[in-house]
């Protein structure tokens, strides 16, 4: 794209309205794509990841493209992380590429990328059998950084104050809807489907031990060298400098990293800092109604 062609974009760029498809907000240009979407043609040998925005989402894809890559970091420099693993529920203005044409023109195997609860997942993921894997956040974590990530997105809706931005999570009136519905409705699907199924916690915890778990699950070999090799590469204080995977490529009338970094601080239990003790009580609350019986438990702090 010419120079004069992105700015013409970028002057389009604006916040995005709500619009439900089957009772779960997206932005309008989703919704308007919604049928190219739901057609979308899945390959037997795809490699889905699926999050929760915010959820480490951009940690999982640098951690399989290195397994996938022999632990090669040059390799893995190739492209920023949205070329290399294309975002398929991403509709941008033209002549900006949609994830989906992205998706498309990107040879096998393919990582594709997506936020969508399991009941809107394009169908031929599942008739292909395709391997999904999805990472879950604490939802006092998870919400935190969504608020900060609407203040720096200039394509997302206005996101308000904390305290409005909050509940309208608790109420999933926020893009790609529900935190409840979208970890519990992931967390039932695993028992039917190939779904490798991690917590950010844990990953924090020991990365080491969770990159062996998706090494596995990819079947895949890693010895320890190469296993430290990605561990260290794919360190939160690695990614933040590493402009293939902290998006500092894409312009700041897009991501305003001035506002808040895209990679901000990576941490369990940084909601201690937003939270009041009303509105933790609160979520507690909704947690324990929402996952009841699930059998689905999450760490608020290590």
């Amino acid at each position: 794209m010419d120079l004069k062609s992105e700015q013409e974009v970028l002057s389009f760029i604006k916040r995005s309205e709500l619009v439900e498809v089957e009772g779960v907000p997206f932005a309008k240009e989703t919704e308007e794509n919604w049928s190219l979407l739901q057609a979308f043609a899945a390959r037997p040998d795809d490699l889905l990841i699926c999050t929760y925005p915010k959820a480490g989402t951009t940690w999982i894809q640098e951690i399989v493209d290195m397994l996938r890559h022999g632990g090669d970091p040059q390799k893995c420099a190739r492209a920023p992380t949205h070329k290399r693993m294309p975002f398929i529920d991403l509709f941008l203005p033209k002549p900006l590429t949609s994830g989906l044409e992205d998706a498309e023109e990107t040879p096998s195997p393919r990582t594709i990328k997506t936020h969508l609860s399991v009941q809107l997942l394009p169908p031929s993921f599942w008739e292909q059998n395709c391997k999904v894997i999805y990472v879950a956040r604490n939802a006092k974590d998870n919400a935190v950084s969504y608020f900060h990530f609407h203040r720096m997105n200039q394509g997302m809706p206005e996101p308000g104050n904390w305290d409005q931005f909050l509940e309208d999570f608790l109420v999933g009136k926020v893009m790609w809807g529900s935190w409840f519905d979208h970890v519990r409705g992931w967390w039932e699907a695993k028992d039917r489907h190939p779904i490798l199924y991690l917590h950010y916690e844990d990953m924090k915890e020991d990365p080491a031990r969770e990159i062996q778990k998706v090494a596995q699950f990819l079947g895949i070999e890693v010895t320890e060298p190469v296993l430290k090799r990605i561990v260290q590469h794919t360190a939160f204080e690695s990614m933040k400098t590493n402009p293939m995977a902290n998006y500092s490529t894409i312009p700041s009338l897009i991501l305003d990293q001035t506002v808040s970094p895209f990679l901000r601080k990576g941490t369990v239990g940084d909601w201690k800092e937003h939270f009041t003790v009303a509105q933790s009580e609160r979520l507690d609350e909704v947690c324990a109604r929402e996952l009841g019986g699930s059998g689905l438990t999450f760490r608020m702090e290590l």
